[in-house]
C-alpha cells in the first residue's frame, strides 16, 4: 500500500511552517502521520523542494504539463490517480487502500 502526494510549491516539506499554518494541512499531516501507524508507506514531494520528483513521475509531469500548476496537489494510491486539485481526506485514502480508519482517542478532561 502506498500513497504518494505531489504538493505544490510551499515554504518547507509539509507546509506547518510560518505565522500561518493552513489547517488543511494540518490535517493532511495527522493523515499521514496515522496511515504511517498503519503500514501504509506514505511519500510526499514538493514542487519547491523537489522538482526533479514531478518530471520523473510521468503521470504528474503529463498532468502538470496539461494543466499548470492548478492541478497540485495530485495524490496517488497505489500507482493510480486519486485526486487532483486538493487534498483526500483520511478517512478517503483508507477506503481507497481498503483499510479501516484509525478511531480516535477521547480527550478525557479532568
Amino acid at each position: 500500500m502506498k500513497v504518494e502526494i505531489y504538493d505544490p510549491p510551499m515554504c518547507c516539506s509539509s507546509g506547518l511552517c510560518g505565522p500561518n499554518i493552513d489547517p488543511v494541512l494540518v490535517r493532511v499531516n495527522e493523515a499521514i502521520l496515522n496511515l504511517k501507524k498503519q503500514g501504509v508507506e506514505v511519500r510526499r514531494f514538493n514542487l519547491a523542494q523537489q522538482p526533479k520528483a514531478f518530471m520523473e513521475n510521468p503521470t504528474v509531469k503529463s498532468l502538470l504539463a496539461k494543466e499548470g500548476k492548478k492541478i497540485l496537489p495530485i495524490t496517488i494510491v497505489n500507482g493510480e490517480v486519486f485526486r487532483t486539485s486538493g487534498y483526500p481526506s483520511y478517512e478517503e485514502l483508507c477506503k481507497a487502500l481498503g483499510i479501516e480508519p484509525l478511531k480516535s482517542i477521547p480527550i478525557i478532561r479532568v
